[in-house]
């Protein structure tokens, strides 16, 4: 059975999918109830619903397993990137790069350089969650010691991290969408280009001229001085520790997957913690799971060296285990599937399809808490609607991804949102503001459509022919 046994109208869809978003936003902004709680309280909103739509409650209790297996893969990512952080502190590799990097960079250009440094991680292994794990820890380090309130940091990480996993051609989300909407990656890439690099270029102004404020925040040459001895207590310092950073850069540009480049990057991070760090195997084994404490002596050093292990994951794994149920109800009730059906009906404008499109990867995300989910119902949905609007396949996939891949970040409640949390230390709540690319990007798409810019048109019923700008 595919369907609940009543075809929810209008209205009980809105209340239905409305009331999510009511419970979620009314609670952590009017009350500060926590988000698993929320989540919790639309679940049981949103199976009443579905309850009065006819689905038992074996149905109901299918649909939500059905959610969480979609999203499965995220957590073998999850327990992977707590195990890599935990062991990347263990070798010294994060407090190698720290002790390093404080003498490299300034604050003035701190936000710039590291925006480009994360396109470039991120571009080259396709991850955007690797990257904020690796090179977006070690950043909020350096920040913190030079300054830079952390949320800030945080929200250039991210921001460097999506623009670079969006032009990959070895990310997920960027062969995911083309495959949803059934077109070549290349082709998506290159259509992408008319409204990243525009909007990669604003960002990247922004955050120079945001780090203009900070330029006399240098660290002083004896804070600077304390900072690195406190560092050389606490680990070894030397360019051996880069080692599995380096392991796990070379295997994902060598596309070889993200879990075995993760684990032979912990693999050689733990050679080196009990090789060179003074660290026995067991002690090294149970941070793994239990994390690394750092003893510093610097309570703000202490804070940005402690964490990583599967326990940290575990508020994450959680949360993503309401939401993935959630949006599982959700699809199978048809609650999103049914206002979007009456949106496009009302569709005219080439311009006011990609505006939608886009918006409606933020409300699939918001529903559904995980961009692949949102990504393939945008597929599904749109790609009729595209077609008789005569566009290429390219300009879905690149809305797709506009909508969906830029928003998850900026959604408390996703997989990717709660990942940065648990990795991080913030929610989105606290970085979202700072996430400068993932609100520009999407916004200059829209306004480009509307401009008549950027829109590619089939040139016959048969087929298409190479990129040409038309026209709305």
């Amino acid at each position: 059975m595919n369907r609940p046994t009543t075809e929810p109208d209008f209205l009980r869809s809105a209340l239905g999918f409305g009331g999510v978003i009511a419970i979620v936003i009314v609670g952590i902004l009017g009350f500060g109830i926590n988000l698993h709680t929320l989540l919790m309280l639309a679940l049981v909103w949103v199976a009443g619903h579905a309850a009065a739509l006819g689905l038992s409650f074996d149905e109901i209790k299918s649909a939500m397993i059905a959610g969480i297996e979609k999203g499965l893969g995220a957590f073998f990512i999850f327990f992977l990137i707590g195990v890599l952080i935990a062991a990347l502190i263990e070798g010294g590799t994060i407090g190698s790069l720290i002790y390093y990097g404080v003498d490299i960079l300034h604050p003035t250009f701190f936000l710039p350089t590291g925006f480009v440094l994360c396109s470039l991680m991120s571009l080259a292994t396709g991850t955007s969650w690797g990257t904020i794990a690796t090179l977006g820890v070690v950043l909020m380090g350096i920040g913190g010691a030079m300054g830079i309130p952390l949320p800030l940091v945080a929200g250039m990480v991210v921001s460097g991290a999506c623009f670079g996993d969006k032009g990959s051609p070895v990310s997920d989300t960027t062969a995911l969408a083309a495959m949803s909407a059934d077109t070549d990656i290349y082709a998506h890439i290159k259509s992408m280009l008319y409204s990243a690099v525009p909007a990669g270029i604003i960002t990247l102004v922004a955050f120079l001229l945001i780090g203009l404020h900070y330029s006399g925040q240098a660290v002083s040459t004896q804070e600077l001085l304390e900072l690195k001895q406190h560092l050389a207590k606490e680990f070894t310092i030397s360019p051996i520790s880069l080692l599995p950073l380096l392991v796990l850069l070379v295997l994902s540009i060598k596309r070889a997957p993200a879990e075995v480049s993760m684990l032979a990057s912990v693999l050689v991070a733990v050679v080196l913690a009990v090789a060179i760090q003074d660290r026995t195997t067991v002690e090294v084994l149970n941070s793994l799971n239990d994390g690394y404490k750092a003893h510093t002596g610097v309570e703000q050093l202490d804070s940005l060296l402690s964490g990583g292990g599967v326990q940290s994951m575990m508020w994450t794994m959680s949360l993503a285990l309401l939401a993935l149920s959630l949006g599982g109800i959700l699809h199978r009730a048809g609650f999103v599937r049914v206002l979007m059906s009456r949106l496009l009906a009302r569709i005219r404008r080439t311009a006011s399809l990609i505006a939608t499109t886009i918006a409606a990867g933020v409300v699939a995300n918001m529903s559904m808490g995980e961009a692949y989910l949102s990504i393939i119902f945008g597929g599904q949905i749109f790609k009729k609607s595209y077609e008789d609007h005569n566009l290429e396949n390219h300009m879905l996939s690149r809305n797709l991804e506009e909508g969906a891949t830029l928003s998850t970040p900026l959604i408390p409640w996703t997989t990717s949102g709660a990942f940065i949390t648990g990795v991080l230390g913030m929610s989105p709540l606290e970085y979202g503001p700072w996430a400068l690319l993932n609100y520009i990007n999407p916004l200059l798409s829209i306004a480009l459509a509307y401009a008549g810019f950027g829109i590619f048109r089939r040139a016959h019923a048969g087929g298409s022919e190479p990129l040409t700008v038309a026209s709305r």
